[in-house]
């Protein structure tokens, strides 16, 4: 029993971390176009991509803590510039994921 315990509290601490996964597509409507959305996609490798914005070209992702930084590029006008972008986690569930920057709050969907 006592070569057991080790392997049972392991088992537990493996079943309770129900910490919910930031990778896969977020998405929000899109300001003024309500029936239209616009976000992004989380890959498990550190990839992301853009959902529904074509000046707006995502990267790669992070996360440290409760900050998700996301690189890319921003397009327009003729010219391409480099950003970072690092948004404070407010929250995050299964379905749902709210991003601060400032005095911003951005609330995301999973899709």
């Amino acid at each position: 029993m006592k070569k057991l315990l080790p392997i049972i509290g392991l088992i537990m601490l493996t079943a309770c971390n129900d910490t919910p996964q930031i990778t896969g597509t977020w998405t929000q409507p899109v300001p003024g176009m309500e029936n239209m959305t616009q976000g992004f996609v989380l890959n498990t490798d550190g990839t992301a991509q853009s959902v529904n914005m074509a000046t707006l070209e995502y990267e790669t992702w992070s996360r440290d803590g409760d900050e998700l930084v996301m690189t890319g590029n921003s397009i327009g006008n003729g010219q391409t510039i480099e950003f970072t972008q690092t948004y404070t986690i407010e929250s995050l569930d299964d379905n749902t994921l709210i991003l601060r920057d400032g005095d911003i709050t951005y609330k995301y969907i999973r899709e």
